[in-house]
């Protein structure tokens, strides 16, 4: 019989967290930047080849890592014991929690946006055509935007987000290493800011805006609460694009 999740829960070293949380964003900012010019060139705006590196890259690296270790632990690919933080809750506390998160995050990220935007300025040297863009100019046809769009809408929204919770909340978050106590959340945080290494002047704001979920998400040992909310998170950009879609001239 196999041993529960908790009895035998073996806690990463701080090495070991480290390259949990960085290996995967490194490879999926190393394909985002070689393919992102390609993109470009054929019209359509950087967001689709980091849409491209997450189904490629992003979902394979990390659902991989996930079901290797499973089949070390049970035989077999399964996440069982391995994806933790699945207690169930009732339907009220996802109605009172996911906003809490959501709006808690927007505040974070609404208030730390003059100080992204100067960190930006750092990276003035990056050529434009690498920065992370929505198409949100007069640049792109519409069809290709609508193209995006929906991909956008399937990826970005909904599949990676709903991966880098099972991976990140639901692996990594409680094997963090033991000794580090309440500056657990802030690591962990921390490195998820860094993994995002295509938009890296987002830094700073990423971290501190991801405490609530992690937070929540960490008290309530549900991972899902932070899917959801992540979800939430990732549509608004994905809706001030149809805004401007809806806007554009057919």
């Amino acid at each position: 019989m196999l041993p529960t999740p908790t009895q035998d829960l073996r806690k990463h070293s701080l090495i070991e967290s480290v390259i949990y949380h960085l290996l995967p964003g490194i490879l999926i900012g190393g394909v985002y930047f070689l393919i992102v010019p390609t993109i470009v060139k054929a019209g359509y705006p950087s967001v689709l080849a980091l849409i491209v590196t997450a189904l490629f890259v992003l979902v394979p690296v990390e659902l991989g890592i996930l079901f290797y270790q499973g089949k070390k632990r049970n035989g077999k690919f399964s996440l069982e014991g391995i994806v933790l933080y699945r207690h169930k809750l009732p339907w009220h506390q996802y109605l009172l929690w996911v906003p809490v998160i959501f709006v808690t995050s927007g505040l974070i990220m609404t208030a730390l946006n003059p100080i992204s935007s100067w960190i930006e300025g750092w990276f003035n040297w990056l050529p434009e055509s690498l920065r992370l863009g929505m198409g949100l100019s007069g640049d792109y046809e519409r069809g290709k935007l609508i193209q995006t769009y929906i991909l956008h809408f399937i990826f970005i929204i909904f599949v990676a987000p709903s991966v880098e919770e099972i991976y990140f909340r639901g692996f990594l978050l409680p094997r963090m290493p033991e000794n580090l106590h309440w500056g657990k959340p802030i690591l962990h945080s921390l490195l998820f800011a860094l993994y995002h290494v295509w938009s890296p002047w987002m830094f700073l704001v990423r971290t501190l805006a991801l405490l609530p979920l992690i937070t929540v998400v960490s008290w309530k040992k549900n991972l899902y609460l932070g899917m959801i909310a992540h979800w939430l998170i990732n549509s608004i950009d994905f809706f001030i694009g149809i805004a401007f879609l809806l806007g554009m001239s057919v």
